[in-house]
């Protein structure tokens, strides 16, 4: 817990409560919620969990899919200075045990589509779990809720897979998500009818900036169970949404199920997310007059921290654009700063990073030095100051938005007792921008085929995780420091038509 020395304010659901109380807050599967009915409902399950004993700086974690729930939820433990996990409900049970055990967390909950895999993960984890409905019959206690927060307090611990080992917890303050909303107002305007539509999930940082921005701005949140392209079209048509949050597939599928239409005037803001985008995909979206605002940021960085408009998304095709105000970007190798068009690591700075991760002094010491994020992404500016990412962390892959770091996959490979080694590297794929490809070398005087292996994998990760293809080879491409070339992998691939083993 973060010690409440910084500045303080009223909490933002009061705040928020008191000044528009019957703006709407809230629109999700037919109801409609105002700021005053989201107040009260978070009153009474906060009640609920101080009776339970609920303390400041108990960590929660949510198993949960969108809706009104979640979105209850996260506001009910925050508003007694709990401190929420949210757990990504594609994990397999043995990463979301994991995590609830590393954070610390002393309840969790889960809602009914994800009891199954609960219950698989609790076998490993004592952690006391409750349903939503196991929640509402808890009596509810007599208590005053705390009228004000410090922006220096813990408000979210999320996981992000890291490059090695397990993933990494990052540490958001209220004031990281109050500045990440700040600056993303400052780019974008404020417009008191604006509707910010929310198909992606609140377990990842876009869905939960979204949340956090509808309190600070008074702002409606639509939220979506899912994406479904239909529902979000139509959202923006009868629902007054003028600002969704897409990668690059969400919007592909949006526009295919636009079809020769065209979005009403009030819509003012795809925020494009996941990487940059295609000239193809950026020359419809230009024909159709729809407004793309491409991004670069990271769970670390509460959101988005680097965004190109919509009038330089053209003539400036690749980059990410520019800093958000108050933020600061580098490029640096060996500690120097280098000059535009020298591609370096990208470093960046701002009251919207996080202060580090949970429990890892050392990830934090490696990755945060004098308030700089060294990002661990390679990419130049050029000479107006516009950022090009060249390769998201390296080795990242990312699969339909979703962020997979091989040296996760790898590690779940070689515990198969019959895999001496492994790599995995991203193979481009039409739909979902990039899938895992696995490769492995074989112990000796064993076997094993690839069902097996996927089986192996499905086991113990994400969907979008498990490799769609793993080679057997009989080697694996090194450098003289014996370290793994990833990008080389897919040159073993073997070439159509090719009888016999894999190389």
């Amino acid at each position: 817990m973060l010690h409440s020395n910084g500045m303080e304010m009223p909490h933002w659901l009061a705040k928020r409560a008191f000044l528009t109380p019957e703006r709407i807050a809230l629109i999700c599967e037919g109801e409609k919620w105002s700021f005053r009915r989201l107040e009260e409902e978070v009153g009474r399950m906060a009640r609920r969990l101080t009776g339970w004993g609920l303390k400041q700086g108990d960590r929660v974690a949510l198993l949960m899919g969108n809706g009104l729930q979640m979105v209850t939820l996260i506001h009910a433990v925050t508003r007694l200075g709990g401190v929420v996990v949210p757990l990504n409900t594609r994990l397999a049970p043995e990463e979301i045990a994991w995590q609830v055990e590393d954070a610390g967390v002393r309840m969790w909950v889960v809602d009914t589509d994800h009891e199954p895999k609960a219950a698989a993960a609790r076998g490993s984890c004592g952690t006391t779990a409750f349903t939503w409905e196991e929640l509402t019959r808890l009596p509810e206690e007599e208590v005053e809720l705390p009228s004000r927060l410090s922006l220096n307090d813990l408000h979210t611990i999320m996981y992000t897979s890291g490059t090695t080992g397990r993933p990494k917890g990052v540490m958001l303050t209220w004031g990281n998500h109050w500045w990440s909303a700040t600056s993303s107002a400052l780019n974008l305007g404020l417009d008191p009818g604006d509707r910010w539509l929310a198909a992606v999930p609140l377990f990842h940082m876009s869905g939960l900036s979204i949340l956090m921005r509808s309190l600070i701005y008074g702002m409606t949140a639509v939220i979506h169970p899912a994406f479904d392209p239909a529902a979000a079209n139509r959202s923006i048509r009868e629902e007054g949404v003028s600002i969704v949050s897409v990668v690059g597939t969400m919007l592909t599928r949006m526009l295919e199920e636009l079809g020769g239409g065209s979005y009403p005037e009030h819509f003012r803001c795809m925020l494009l997310g996941g990487g940059p985008a295609p000239k193809s995909l950026l020359e419809r979206c230009k024909d159709k007059g729809v407004p793309v605002f491409q991004t670069y940021g990271m769970t670390e960085t509460a959101s988005q921290i680097v965004t190109l408009a919509p009038e330089d998304s053209l003539r400036k095709l690749g980059s990410a654009g520019k800093p958000l105000f108050p933020s600061e970007l580098r490029i640096v190798k060996k500690g120097v700063d280098l000059p535009p068009g020298e591609a370096g690591e990208i470093a960046v700075r701002g009251p919207n990073v996080t202060g580090g991760y949970w429990k890892r002094p050392d990830a934090t010491m490696e990755t945060i030095r004098e308030g700089w994020l060294y990002t661990g992404d390679l990419g130049y500016l050029d000479e107006e100051g516009f950022l090009y990412v060249l390769d998201r962390r390296s080795d990242l892959i990312i699969s339909g938005g979703e962020n997979v770091y091989p040296a996760e996959v790898e590690a779940v490979l070689t515990a198969h007792p019959a895999v001496e080694e492994a790599g995995v590297t991203g193979a481009p794929h039409e739909v979902w921008g990039q899938v895992p490809i696995g490769f492995v070398r074989l112990q000796p005087g064993t076997a094993t085929g690839e069902e097996e292996l996927v089986r192996h994998c499905r086991e113990r990760l994400a969907r979008y995780k498990v490799p769609v293809r793993i080679h057997f080879v009989s080697h694996l491409p090194k450098n003289a420091s014996n370290k793994l070339l990833r990008r080389e992998l897919l040159q073993l691939v073997p070439k159509e038509g090719k009888g016999g083993e894999d190389l």
